[in-house]
């Protein structure tokens, strides 16, 4: 029988676009319904299933509630499994990716904790391109090619904004 689309356990149909707050509502009421502690005296079988089902369920929406992991999902359900690792050719986001991490390690050798807030606005403008850019292409089979092109760049700005707020920890101490 396999495991439930993520999508379909939040009872929604699969895309791109979601509305993140409802999402996350309907996380919070699945999740009281498989809570550990209301199977405290269920039998063990019933316990490892509500575990289980807590485990898939938190999984689910770790995954859609990013966009770089749910653009991953989309793709491999819609189609054949997106390798790992692969060599991407894609120069011009390479140029792109060398412009941002020298433009961090300015920041970081600085210790410019203000330079950081501008960075910043720019990384979530360029995601929210790249986000844009990957809802209208995923579902089409002509632009497979480039919704995993997309998806990639998503993947390594949503890594990069991660280090940017490291530094903004690290400055900020």
């Amino acid at each position: 029988m396999g495991t439930p689309c993520h999508f379909a356990l939040f009872d929604l149909q699969p895309g791109f676009r979601l509305d993140l707050e409802q999402l996350a509502t309907r996380y919070r009421e699945l999740a009281r319904e498989v809570h550990p502690d209301r199977f405290a005296d269920a039998s063990e079988r019933e316990q490892r299933v509500a575990l289980e089902r807590s485990a898939g369920l938190n999984e689910a929406y770790q995954t859609l509630k990013s966009p770089p992991k749910r653009a991953r999902y989309l793709l491999s359900i819609s189609g054949h499994e997106v390798p790992r690792e692969v060599t991407v050719h894609d120069p011009e986001f390479l140029l792109q990716q060398m412009q941002w991490r020298e433009e961090l390690e300015d920041l970081q050798d600085a210790g410019d904790l203000d330079g950081i807030a501008p960075f910043k606005r720019r990384l979530k403008t360029a995601q929210d391109d790249l986000n844009e850019s990957f809802a209208a292409c995923w579902n089409n089979a002509t632009q497979r090619e480039q919704a995993e092109r997309l998806m990639r760049r998503m993947q390594f700005l949503d890594k990069l904004s991660y280090e940017v707020r490291q530094l903004e920890e690290r400055l900020d101490d």
